[in-house]
């Protein structure tokens, strides 16, 4: 029986309200030092931005979102920098998009199609394509 691959989306941040009234403050307030990459390019300050969430359920596998807390606690043996995406083959997470190459990207559109470049043909199955 084959297991369907899904990606998992690691934000640079902690979960429960009191943290994300922080982040809100944090965006807010100096943007420019605000450490998660991945949710300054997918969220405004109050919510999930359209384009994102259209995106993400055109997406063909599974998608799953994590805070460092979570993420932490469910992967203690794993120390990658965050933000991250990874691929889940089962319950083996394999990094597809680190920090540097979430925080590379200009804006949604680009990390769009950097995830679909990167992760998107690891998630369905197939190959990534050379050079990622």
């Amino acid at each position: 029986m084959t297991t369907r691959r899904s990606l998992l989306f690691v934000y640079n941040a902690d979960s429960g309200m009191f943290n994300t009234l922080a982040d809100i403050g944090h965006k807010l307030f100096s943007p420019q030092t605000y450490e998660c990459a991945l949710c300054a390019l997918t969220h405004g300050y109050f919510r999930e931005r359209d384009q994102w969430r259209d995106f993400v359920e055109s997406l063909d596998c599974e998608c799953r979102f994590l805070h460092r807390d979570q993420f932490t606690a469910l992967y203690p043996q794993l120390s990658s920098p965050l933000p991250a995406v990874f691929t889940l083959d089962g319950d083996q997470p394999t990094c597809c998009a680190d920090a540097d190459s979430i925080a590379a990207c200009s804006d949604l559109s680009a990390l769009q199609q950097m995830l679909r470049d990167r992760c998107c043909h690891a998630a369905e199955g197939g190959k990534a394509p050379a050079g990622t």
